[in-house]
């Protein structure tokens, strides 16, 4: 394992989770596992808890280029990928990327566009590269998405479909502060300008390696297989859920306790990696059955791990 790039995947944790975005370490560090293991991430909350904050001082801290997308109903394919424009000095038409050109995008309320402007955005986010106008455009590594939505005011929305949600890799809240970090949040006001002037504390090559070393230097064991695949199962058996963890869902769990093994210091995965990023990354892609649509799909997902014997490793 290289030390010294997971260090300075932890320095980056520690530095926005300290300084920028105080009382919000869970959903910084999930936003870099959502990084290290090749997927994105889903924060769903109300307004005003620091989601743009989060993916404008990720960016900033990881010496990446950030596009920010602010879905309205009328936003088209186009808006965000990209179009090709007639040069009438050249005499030909110039592609003009889109704001999915970028490192990090932040695709701000996510449900409020129309279902083909979210598929554009969703197989952009699967296939790394977008096609306009029969010209395929391959989009820059690193490459994250974070989207947000609002999940108390549906209004004017288009909920995401669960084959869609199954997309993200990670999905999940970011909370209010405690009440004192809360107290000197309010009294230092916003740290926007801050963020602005934060230097990057590590490169792109950086972050290509540690990702290779999540990818391919941690290993994942048999057992700790069969681990995941029992929880994986058993959502599928649940009396509550009418469609449990995909095998993409559980590709997805398998990467991020890689990643979560190696920001821990370990070459190798434990049971207790897969606990951690379980509800995260598995809760939102289960669906439930008519009369338990009420449940709490984190809470459910808890509860079967709870009947899961952890293997010894």
């Amino acid at each position: 394992m290289n030390l010294a790039k997971r260090a300075e995947m932890l320095h980056v944790i520690d530095t926005l989770a300290t300084h920028y975005l105080k009382g919000k370490v869970r959903a910084v560090r999930l936003s870099v596992i959502a990084l290290l293991s090749g997927g994105h991430i889903l924060l769903e909350d109300i307004p005003g808890l620091g989601k743009t904050t989060l993916a404008l001082a990720l960016a900033k801290a990881l010496g990446l280029s950030f596009g920010r997308v602010q879905c309205t109903s009328d936003l088209l394919p186009t808006d965000i990928t990209g179009l090709s424009i007639f040069n009438r000095e050249e005499s030909r038409f110039t592609f003009v990327s889109g704001p999915i050109f970028n490192n990090v995008v932040l695709v701000d309320e996510i449900n409020r566009t129309m279902p083909k402007t979210q598929s554009a955005l969703l197989e952009a986010m699967e296939e790394r590269k977008v096609t306009v106008e029969g010209t395929t455009h391959h989009l820059p590594g690193p490459f994250l998405v974070i989207a947000t939505q609002n999940p108390v005011e549906q209004v004017g929305t288009y909920p995401l479909p669960e084959s869609q949600l199954d997309r993200f890799m990670v999905r999940s809240g970011i909370g209010y502060p405690p009440d004192i970090i809360e107290k000197a949040i309010i009294k230092g006001g916003s740290i926007r300008d801050g963020i602005q002037s934060l230097e990057p504390l590590v490169s792109a090559n950086d972050i290509a390696e540690a990702q290779r070393a999540v990818k391919e230097g941690v290993y994942l064991s048999d057992l700790v297989v069969d681990y995941l695949y029992a929880i994986v199962a058993a959502t599928r058996n649940h009396p509550a859920i009418s469609s449990g963890i995909s095998t993409r869902g559980a590709i997805g769990m398998a990467e991020t306790a890689k990643a979560h093994a190696y920001l821990e210091g370990r070459d190798y995965v434990i049971p207790e990696d897969v606990k951690v990023i379980a509800a995260p990354v598995g809760a939102h892609r289960l669906i439930l059955t008519m009369e338990n649509e009420n449940l709490d799909k984190g809470e459910l997902l808890n509860a079967v791990l709870n009947t899961i014997p952890v293997p010894l490793t």
